[in-house]
């Protein structure tokens, strides 16, 4: 597989399609007042999220994990004028944050955040998804995908993030930590569930890609 080197990153960059002011301008404040700006979806897989929401004309998305919003933003872009994007967050200490970046963008319309613990939250949503975003806490992959498979049409879609785990999946030697078990049980379970189409790709720190072919 190809070495990402800097200069390759930057040279992707250059010919991807420039990242959207505001985004930008989130990423900056992302990094500099917010813990462990690396969590930040950026441009690049921003852009990939908000092209499968315009190709699925999507109108119902559930994104676990917001972090700071910038995929979340991304996603609505690429909705629907009448979808809903709804996110869920364990950290209320990023909530002001994140909402306050939506309604620069005009989208608090389109973006409800819930903040708690997902597994407790979905459930509770009366919804059918056209795709699905997870990015939230490791160890539960497993959970949220048994949890939102029947919420999600088919047709749809799931992507997972960091499921490569910066390359924790392989050459494993000894004990294995709880977030790198949560990822390769997730990675397992996918592949061998016979009602998804599924494509590991090695975006960023690992994306998962499934569509839904059967319930």
């Amino acid at each position: 597989m190809l070495e990402l080197t800097p200069d390759l990153e930057r040279y992707i960059e250059k010919h991807s399609q420039a990242e959207p002011p505001l985004l930008a301008d989130l990423s900056k404040a992302t990094h500099l007042r917010v813990l462990r700006p690396r969590m930040l979806s950026g441009n690049l897989q921003g852009w990939l999220l908000r092209m499968l929401c315009e190709m699925l004309h999507a109108r119902r998305v559930l994104e676990i994990g917001t972090y700071t919003g910038y995929a979340s933003i991304a996603m609505a872009m690429g909705m629907a004028e009448d979808g809903v994007l709804h996110t869920i967050d364990v950290n209320d200490e990023l909530e002001d944050f994140a909402l306050d970046y939506v309604r620069r963008a005009g989208l608090e319309k389109r973006v409800v955040l819930h903040v708690g613990d997902a597994l407790e939250i979905i459930p509770r949503l009366d919804e059918t998804f056209d795709l699905v975003f997870i990015d939230a806490d490791k160890r539960e992959y497993s959970d949220y995908y048994r949890l939102v498979f029947d919420k999600v049409r088919v047709g749809g879609v799931i992507v997972a993030d960091d499921v490569l785990w910066d390359g924790k999946v392989v050459g494993l030697d000894g004990k294995v930590d709880a977030q790198t078990r949560g990822i390769l049980d997730f990675n397992d379970l996918v592949q061998a569930d016979e009602r998804v189409e599924n494509l590991l790709l090695p975006i960023r720190h690992g994306l998962m890609m499934m569509r839904k072919l059967k319930s």
